[in-house]
């Protein structure tokens, strides 16, 4: 189960108080113009539209409906409430809210529009006009430093996670780099040992062949053992040459290398050390864990991500799965579709699921 984040408790808060400043007016303490009854579903119905807006922030359309609902329903709650109070605190809770679903000068139009609600609800109330603007102009000044702040929080949020994103990204371009650099050493090493040595060892094994036909009697045994040791040293060579070739990617250590100090998200990689990979697998998966470390980031709302490299059957498959919020339909962006198409370029597959959190799986035949 996902722990409630900064901004949960935040909402929770917000309920809460909400609760608190209706809860005379619930009580009898302060009899509402209407039906109490009816008083009391006018608070339910905002509870549940402030609620909805803070849940469907990833869904525009559906936010902005909430939103609209819980302003309405909070003017109905202030303006059929015959007392001045704290109860306009409501308005200031949607003004809130209302900075994590519209732009800012929206947000500054609505708290306009509530301050115009707090001032009606003071004149029809009994209060004296000066009083009444004195009210009016206090609450408009708390909505704005709400709306500023909150404003501000957010700001820092997405710079924080661009932060995180570019962390991943600078983390795999040098763990990337630094491999790249391994593979062209390694090349560079075995095609001198293939020219330089293998090539001279080439030219002394003909020698030898050739000398053993001039003088059999005297040089034969002599060169027989010569030609012996030239041969194996050219396998010995090739042998070399091949595991140089051949080296297997520490595929766990540049995983490791790329989700090192990711702020604000845990992050365990489990590698089978026994799923053999070629170059181009290991970078196919290297770069499905960036793309899924990226997504945790920027749009799952993550805390955990698990990456995981087993071996199934015949296949390797690396399958990374945050806490996230998921998507029951995910929709692919340019990163995923890429990934989608590299991994069947190199007759594999990618399957996503969004369901419970997100879930991305690379699957490629095992050399």
């Amino acid at each position: 189960m996902r722990r409630l984040g900064t901004e949960g408790w935040a909402g929770l808060a917000m309920l809460v108080i909400a609760v608190a400043v209706a809860m005379p007016s619930l009580l009898g303490v302060i009899e509402p113009r209407i039906a109490r009854p009816l008083w009391a579903l006018l608070l339910v119905v905002f509870l549940a539209a402030v609620f909805g807006t803070g849940a469907l922030t990833r869904r525009r359309g559906a936010a902005i409906a909430s939103l609209c609902c819980a302003l309405v329903s909070a003017w109905a709650l202030i303006l059929t409430v015959p007392a001045t109070g704290v109860l306009h605190i409501v308005v200031v809770l949607t003004t809130a809210l209302s900075v994590y679903v519209v732009p800012l000068p929206v947000t500054v139009a609505i708290a306009v529009v509530n301050t115009a609600a707090v001032l009606g609800a003071s004149l029809l109330a009994s209060s004296g006009r000066s009083e009444a603007l004195v009210l009016a102009g206090f609450y408009l000044m708390i909505q704005i430093a709400s709306a500023l702040s909150t404003a501000a929080l957010l700001r820092e949020k997405r710079l924080r996670t661009e932060l995180a994103r570019a962390h991943v990204d600078a983390r795999a371009a040098s763990v990337m780099l630094a491999e790249s650099t391994r593979t062209a050493e390694r090349l560079r090493i075995s095609r001198e040992l293939h020219d330089l040595i293998g090539h001279q060892l080439t030219v002394l094994t003909l020698n030898l062949e050739a000398a053993r036909h001039l003088d059999p009697e005297r040089a034969g045994t002599h060169v027989e053992k010569a030609d012996e040791v030239a041969r194996a040293l050219l396998r010995d060579v090739r042998s070399t040459v091949g595991e140089l070739r051949a080296e297997p990617v520490d595929l766990a250590g540049a995983l490791r290398g790329i989700v090192e100090g990711i702020p604000g998200l845990e992050v365990e990689v489990r590698v089978d050390p026994d799923v053999p990979l070629t170059e181009d697998q290991a970078l196919a998966f290297l770069r499905l864990a960036q793309e899924a470390v990226t997504n945790a980031i920027r749009h799952s709302d993550a805390e955990r991500l698990v990456i995981e490299l087993s071996r199934d059957g015949a296949d390797a498959v690396l399958e990374a799965r945050d806490d996230g919020a998921g998507a029951g339909a995910p929709q692919l962006g340019n990163g995923l579709r890429g990934m989608r198409e590299r991994f069947e370029a190199l007759g594999g597959a990618l399957t996503i699921d969004g369901r419970g959190g997100f879930r991305v799986s690379g699957r490629l035949e095992a050399p």
